[in-house]
């Protein structure tokens, strides 16, 4: 049977707007949902520290220095956290039902993927070598794609941590704090320089007022707000 162009075309949307998979396919074609493909081409970073200057010289020595120090429970909790999904770096602390709820997890299936497909046009365009590729001895935690900059876990982290402060302001600390502390183990088990992971949070800065902008994120905002656990009685000692 032959299918139309427009059959076809709304198969593949629907494709792309699935649920995540068990193993998310970071290089598949998506469909946008918070973000222009022309507001994602316009996204800008400065570039990295060039090849062999100062500043990457001292970007490598911090990669070399928490490697020596880096704990093999640092190693295990990365690996908890390989695929940057919601659930791997705030489920333990998420003010939202656990497990997530089909809905909430289709909600940040969407943000993560739209943030992580600028990230990826940024590492297309500087292209910069992972760690090991400069220093052979090194020796990752972590198996890594071939782009370093900026750090798509540092700007995925921290875009959920925005959303959530957004949903319970009073928390805001912690949900960054978390969000940092998934960005450091980045660089601890080897795959980021320092400067990659700093790029992966201004990205997350310059994202979410862009996302805020868009009523389909707006509305799963609210959507996501319906979700919020109650909290805690305060004590009555």
């Amino acid at each position: 049977m032959k299918l139309s162009k427009t059959l076809l075309t709304a198969l593949f949307l629907a494709v792309c707007a699935a649920p995540a998979p068990a193993a998310w396919d970071w290089d598949a074609p998506r469909a946008v949902h918070y973000i222009t493909a022309e507001q994602s081409a316009g996204v800008k970073l400065p570039p990295p520290p060039a090849a062999g200057s100062k500043e990457d010289k001292a970007d490598l020595a911090e990669v070399r220095a928490w490697e020596k120090k880096r704990a093999a429970a640092q190693c295990e909790k990365a690996r908890t956290e390989k695929d940057a999904d919601f659930e791997g770096f705030f489920g333990d602390i998420s003010p939202l039902p656990r497990p997530l709820p089909k809905e909430v997890s289709e909600i940040f299936f969407r943000l993560i993927m739209d943030t992580n497909d600028v990230c990826r046009l940024l590492k297309d365009l500087y292209a910069r070598p992972r760690p090991r590729k400069t220093d052979p001895a090194l020796k990752p935690c972590l198996k890594a794609g071939a782009d370093s900059y900026p750090s798509g876990h540092a700007a995925i982290s921290r875009i959920c941590a925005l959303t959530l402060s957004d949903l319970v302001p009073a928390r805001r600390a912690e949900f960054m704090a978390r969000a940092d502390e998934a960005a450091l183990r980045r660089g601890i088990v080897g795959v980021h320089y320092p400067s990659d992971l700093a790029a992966g949070k201004r990205l997350a800065d310059i994202l979410y007022p862009i996302f805020l902008k868009s009523p389909a994120f707006r509305k799963d905002l609210e959507i996501l707000r319906g979700y919020l656990k109650p909290a805690p009685a305060p004590s009555l000692k």
